[in-house]
């Protein structure tokens, strides 16, 4: 497989030329990888891949079907048996290597996340291929301290890999949530096929050559691209897949969903989220709001668990609006490769079409507009870029206040008591995130418990990749991250009279 950019190339360790930078992008499009190696299929439909600062066609990747699937789901289940045999040690080596080039490539891989889905240069540095690094460190390190099997009395109970693993990763986090699915399905002994989202690929190619230059046995990975109509449907419903995992949407997630119930196969979801921010009344306002709007603006608001909702005292919303307001207009938005901005443009035509539409709703609802607003920033007349957006004044019935809108879209509610705050907060089909920000440890603490959601933050913490990431109601069903990621590979096997 080769990728060429701009006539700049780099060596894989097996010779291949890869790259990820320039103004145009042309590739082996023809080629999944599957078995150990890519191979070629003739007669294969084409997707564009188009960069969203220019809103130029940078590139063409296969869209496979069901006969790809079939070839990849045959191929992991021919070495499943001896992987799922392979030891704790033989893994940890294998996890480290992949570890270890994945670092080697960090700017190789930075430089394709600006490409294909516009992520600041800055921001893919820092964020994007870091954390996705470190989501194979931590299985290593649980790896290492993991009990396959336990016994109490004369009963064992043993976690056994439960097989062949679809892996279907969303846009927005390309890399970040490859790594978060293939490290502990390696780790638990299991075999992969991954369907990347087709809108943001060429990170999820240079990870297929990443895991052949670490040595993966033949058909331990494989990648197939394409739609999720066609790949990821077939991925679904495929009778010899054990276990599927997505990441995207709460449609994509009911639909896999659906296809997989009649295999009865294992389906974990990371899906929608709508989450709040509640501000305290006791909180230093002046830190929380401005964490809070570059919280819910990171990656471009393209985040599932993005703090999309400022709930903040009733009587303290003016200094709010005016805090928020400072926070939103000092964000540099432009040319993704420049090391100067912050926020690059939204990822595809069709979310930032989506963005549109939502702040269009914010004005429609009568919500009070602070900043930002419709169309591109000054000075930006293509590409996707969308303003940094402020709404105050929003009410639980606005659309803005309901739907994830999944860009640069702040809405700020105001409460009167922290039980409406509570209330507030709880007031959504979705539960995968929220935030308190309180001066009182056990009050935050309180209020963290009686928020539905998977996951809560206390006062801005640092990202933590063994926490257990996932979702209450419609943000999903399952966990990821650390131990409880890994587990979601295994099966349970209880042998009594041990």
């Amino acid at each position: 497989m080769i990728l060429v950019v701009s006539g700049i190339f780099s060596k894989s360790s097996t010779g291949r030329d890869f790259v990820t930078r320039g103004e145009a992008m042309v590739s082996e499009e023809n080629q999944f990888f599957v078995g150990g190696k890519w191979q070629e299929f003739a007669n294969i439909a084409r997707l564009p891949v188009v960069d969203p600062a220019s809103e130029q066609v940078v590139g063409q990747i296969s869209a496979g079907d069901a006969h790809h699937v079939d070839l990849a789901v045959a191929a992991a289940r021919r070495a499943f048996p001896a992987f799922s045999q392979s030891s704790v040690l033989e893994r940890l080596a294998l996890l480290g290597r992949m570890h270890s080039l994945l670092m080697e490539r960090a700017e190789t891989f930075a430089e394709a996340l600006v490409m294909e889905m516009g992520a600041a240069i800055s921001f893919a540095r820092a964020s994007q291929v870091p954390f996705a690094a470190e989501h194979i460190r931590v299985q290593m390190e649980i790896l290492e301290e993991y009990r396959f099997v336990t016994v109490d009395g004369r009963t064992a109970t043993a976690k056994e890999p439960i097989g062949v693993c679809a892996l279907i990763t969303p846009w927005n986090w390309p890399l970040y949530q490859i790594t978060a699915k293939v490290a502990p399905a390696i780790a638990a002994g299991c075999t992969v096929v991954l369907k990347p989202s087709e809108l943001s690929p060429y990170s999820a190619l240079l990870f297929a050559q990443l895991m052949h230059d670490a040595g993966v046995p033949p058909g331990v990975f494989n990648l197939v691209n394409g739609t999720g109509e066609a790949v990821g449907a077939a991925l679904a419903s495929h009778p010899d897949v054990d276990m599927i995992s997505i990441t995207g949407s709460t449609r994509a997630g009911v639909l896999v969903a659906q296809a997989a119930a009649p295999t009865v196969k294992r389906v974990v979801q990371e899906l929608g989220g709508k989450s709040p921010n509640i501000l305290l009344d006791d909180a230093d306002f002046r830190e929380a709001v401005a964490k809070g709007v570059l919280a819910g603006m990171r990656n471009v608001g393209q985040s599932c668990s993005a703090p999309t909702r400022m709930l903040v005292p009733a009587d303290r919303l003016e200094e709010v609006e005016e805090l928020a307001s400072a926070t939103a207009s000092a964000i540099r938005v432009g040319a993704p490769l420049d090391p100067a901005t912050d926020m690059g443009p939204i990822a595809n035509r069709a979310q930032f079409e989506r963005v549109q539409v939502m702040i269009q709703a914010g004005i429609d609802d009568g919500a009070k507009l602070l900043c930002g607003g419709l169309s591109r920033p000054a000075g930006l007349d293509r590409g996707f870029f969308t303003q940094p957006t402020i709404f105050s004044r929003v009410t639980s019935d606005m659309r803005i206040a309901r739907e994830e809108i999944f860009g640069p879209v702040l809405s700020i509610m105001p409460y009167k008591d922290e039980e409406e705050a509570i209330s507030i907060a709880n007031d959504t089909v979705y539960g995968l995130g929220a935030h308190v920000q309180s001066s009182d440890p056990e009050r935050a603490r309180r209020v963290a418990l009686r928020i539905r959601a998977g996951q809560v933050h206390i006062n801005y913490p640092a990202w933590d990749g063994a926490a257990a990431f996932g979702g209450y109601k419609r943000s999903g069903n399952g966990r990821e991250y650390g131990v409880y990621g890994l587990e979601e590979y295994l099966e349970t096997k209880s042998i009594l009279g041990y």
